[in-house]
């Protein structure tokens, strides 16, 4: 029987909302079909905006949504996406499907979105192929109220106020499709651009993000902090981090997201398992310049990435979703929850139909993934106090270079008092006992949601409900102690009254 240890009166660090925040890229199906239908739409929509993505994901309480990009973020040009829609100027997604962007989705309709979501804003800006002024005139359109030419453009175009952008990055993975640049260049681009970011509301300051690493490019940590930092500058709230799941390891084949064997069950799991791995080594990095933790990692891209459904555009990265994403995605809000005194953000990518999506549709259909469900489940996490917790692990795996831990968990405390656990088992076939000891306090308490199901087990728009969260009452209580047993391939949430 493994052991899991919590101590409710040891508080180790405040889990950000945004842990489990989302990405949401002009990208295959994402914005267009996914989200945004336009007014004209037979699918019922408020504001050209979804009716029934908007209400799921109201219920999994998306704190806040990454936008434009993405690599299109640094071929975007904002003004672009504003104005009357039948004068927009189209454009070729160059990076995804070259198919044409009609702009009929831009800085109104994010807000838009965000407004119904009722969620925090993150801008990601362009820097690859923009201009400081266009990056400096779009922050001036969005959230100046005084006399200015931007401040009269949004008003000619039917917004009076302006709105609040929470988050502003400074670029897009500038090492890669955001201009191939060196770390020390994109360090000194950083320093002029976000000079140019103005805080018109000083009381609500933009969060300015610095465009981080490629997975273990530690190098690339290293020299954009050491060139931003000199001279006493050092100016960001966060540094982002990229990391994607793949089977393989290997970008030209990927493997598939339904057809899969143990081997690739394992492989997935021990790769996203090196999330943590990326947290602690960028994280040294960072305190060498930031002992005191004031800026934030933002992994604001992460999650699983196969190669595309037969038959769809390759450029439109769709895949389906199993039980082996739902593991990889309580795996990591575990490991987030874990190490929220350094990741202040996390969003997943991306948010409805392209790779490791919440919702799936098709025309007026829609699906909530297995991994929505595991965002439901752990929505309690959100804005809770991470307390100290303890699980006893065994190594398993089919071959000695494809090991992992059967167990991962996080245990935070809400403002109700109340704690919440989240467990995933890892393990194919072996169920584990455990006995959770929670450490000078009785258990008053326990309910228990899971999420289960075999390893290739996915919904469809024919069958939709074939993997989904159900109530777990097969629960023990003795004291201080809960004993219960978590089946195999699942991810498991208690709720603890003490």
């Amino acid at each position: 029987m493994a052991k899991l240890y919590v101590n409710p009166n040891v508080k180790k660090g405040h889990i950000n909302p945004e842990l489990q925040g989302h990405f949401s890229e002009h990208l295959g199906r994402c914005i267009y079909e996914g989200i945004y239908v336009g007014e004209h739409s037979d699918i019922p929509n408020v504001n050209s905006m979804r009716v029934d993505v908007v209400e799921a994901l109201k219920e999994i309480n998306v704190p806040v949504l990454r936008w434009p990009g993405g690599c299109f973020a640094d071929e975007y040009h904002w003004k672009d996406g504003i104005g009357p829609k039948e004068t927009r100027k189209k454009m070729i997604n160059t990076h995804w499907g070259c198919v044409v962007e009609d702009n009929s989705f831009g800085t109104h309709e994010f807000m838009e979105l965000c407004r119904q979501l009722g969620c925090k804003t993150y801008i990601n800006g362009n820097l690859g192929s923009g201009t400081v002024r266009e990056m400096s005139e779009w922050v001036e359109y969005m959230t100046y109220d005084g006399i200015s030419p931007m401040t009269e453009l949004r008003k000619e175009n039917g917004r009076e106020e302006p709105w609040k952008v929470d988050y502003f990055g400074v670029g897009n993975e500038n090492w890669g499709c955001g201009g191939n640049m060196r770390p020390q260049y994109y360090g000194d681009l950083y320093r002029h651009y976000q000079t140019y970011i103005r805080n018109y509301h000083p009381e609500a300051p933009i969060q300015k993000i610095a465009c981080g690493a490629n997975s273990d490019d530690y190098y690339w940590t290293e020299k954009v902090l050491e060139t931003t930092f000199d001279h006493g500058f050092g100016y960001m709230s966060g540094l982002s981090l990229h990391h994607y799941t793949l089977p393989t390891g290997n970008w030209e084949k990927k493997g598939s997201s339904t057809e899969f064997d143990e081997k690739d069950w394992y492989r997935t799991l021990k790769n996203t398992l090196k999330m943590e791995t990326l947290i602690q080594r960028h994280g040294a990095i960072m305190d060498q310049f930031d002992p005191d933790k004031k800026i934030g990692m933002m992994v604001d891209e992460w999650g699983t990435w196969y190669d595309v459904e037969p038959g769809t555009n390759p450029g439109f990265l769709y895949q389906q979703n199993t039980v082996r994403d739902a593991v990889v995605a309580g795996i990591n809000l575990n490991i987030f929850n874990k190490n929220c005194d350094r990741v202040k953000m996390a969003n997943i990518a991306q948010m409805v139909n392209v790779l490791q999506s919440v919702l799936l549709t098709d025309k007026e259909k829609m699906i909530k993934t297995p991994t929505y469900h595991v965002f439901h489940m752990y929505k309690v996490h959100q804005d809770a106090e991470l307390v100290d917790s303890h699980i006893e692990t065994k190594q398993i795996g089919i071959e000695e270079e494809i090991q992992v831990p059967n167990l991962t968990e996080s245990v935070s405390m809400g403002k109700d008092g109340k704690l919440h656990v989240t467990l995933t088992n890892l393990s194919l076939e072996e169920a584990t006992d455990i006995e959770a000891i929670f450490a000078e306090t009785n258990v008053k308490t326990v309910k228990g949601t899971i999420l289960t199901g075999g390893m290739k087990d996915y919904n469809t728009f024919e069958n939709p409900d074939v993997v989904h969260s159900v109530a777990f009452e097969l629960i023990k209580v003795e004291g201080n102690k809960v004993i219960f047993t978590i089946p195999a391939r699942s991810v498991l949430a208690l709720e603890v009254e003490v």
